[in-house]
C-alpha cells in the first residue's frame, strides 16, 4: 500500500510539473533552430568555433591570473574575440596570451577593460 501511495504522489507531482517544461523544450529547440538557419557558418565550424571557446574557458580556469568569469569569450570562424573587464593589465594579456595557443585559433581581438581599483570608505 505504501508503495502504491508513493507511486500516485510521484505521478501526480509528475503531471503537475512537467507539463510547464513542454513549452521551455519546444520554444528552446526553435530557438536553437532559427539561430543555425540565421548563421553564416556551416554546422562543422559550428561545432569548432564552440569547441575552440571551450578549451579557452577551460585554460582560463585553471590559471592563476585569469578569472574565468570576468571574461567572455566569442569564436566565429577561429576567430576569437574577449571581452569582460579585468583588475590588472597582466589578466588581461594572460587571456589574450592563452587564447591565442588554442589550436584551432586564427586570431585574437582583445576588447578586456582595464579597470582601476576602485576606493572604499569605511564607516
Amino acid at each position: 500500500m505504501k508503495k502504491r501511495a508513493s507511486f500516485l504522489v510521484a505521478w501526480l507531482a509528475a503531471c503537475l510539473v512537467l507539463p510547464g517544461c513542454v513549452p521551455v523544450l519546444i520554444g528552446g529547440a526553435a530557438a536553437g533552430g532559427y539561430y543555425l538557419g540565421k548563421d553564416d557558418r556551416d554546422p562543422t565550424q559550428i561545432a569548432a568555433d564552440s569547441s575552440i571557446t571551450a578549451k579557452i574557458k577551460s585554460r582560463f580556469i585553471g590559471d592563476k591570473y585569469v578569472d574565468a568569469f570576468d571574461i567572455n569569450v566569442d569564436t566565429h570562424n577561429g576567430e576569437v574575440t574577449l571581452y569582460g573587464d579585468v583588475t590588472n593589465t597582466i589578466a588581461r594579456e594572460q587571456a589574450a596570451k592563452l587564447a591565442a595557443e588554442v589550436e584551432g585559433v586564427k586570431s585574437v581581438d582583445n576588447q578586456i577593460r582595464v579597470l582601476k581599483p576602485v576606493k572604499t570608505t569605511e564607516s
